[in-house]
C-alpha cells in the first residue's frame, strides 16, 4: 500500500516558489555581505522601499525573509489595494 507523503522542497524549488509569488512590479535587491551573509529587500509600489532583512546564511533565506516582511506589510494595510500571491 503506497502512501502520499509530501517530499521536502529542494532549494531550487523553494527559490522558484518564492520568486513566483513576488509581483513583477516589486523590485528586488539582494546583497552578499563579506562578513555577515546575505540580505534582501523589496520595493512595494505604494509602501516604498522596505528595510534590509537581518543577515541570513543563504540567499534563499534572505529572499524568504524579505518576502515575509513585504507580505506582512501589505496584509496589515489592506486599504492600499495591493494583492499578494499566496
Amino acid at each position: 500500500m503506497s502512501h502520499n507523503y509530501a517530499t521536502p522542497l529542494t532549494p531550487e524549488k523553494r527559490l522558484a516558489r518564492v520568486l513566483a509569488r513576488i509581483p513583477a512590479d516589486w523590485p528586488l535587491e539582494i546583497e552578499r555581505q563579506p562578513a555577515t551573509g546575505w540580505r534582501a529587500r523589496l520595493t512595494l509600489p505604494v509602501h516604498g522601499v522596505r528595510d534590509w532583512t537581518p543577515p541570513q546564511p543563504t540567499m534563499l533565506a534572505a529572499l524568504e525573509a524579505a518576502w515575509r516582511d513585504a507580505r506582512e506589510s501589505v496584509a496589515t494595510d489592506p486599504s492600499k489595494g495591493e494583492t499578494v500571491k499566496k
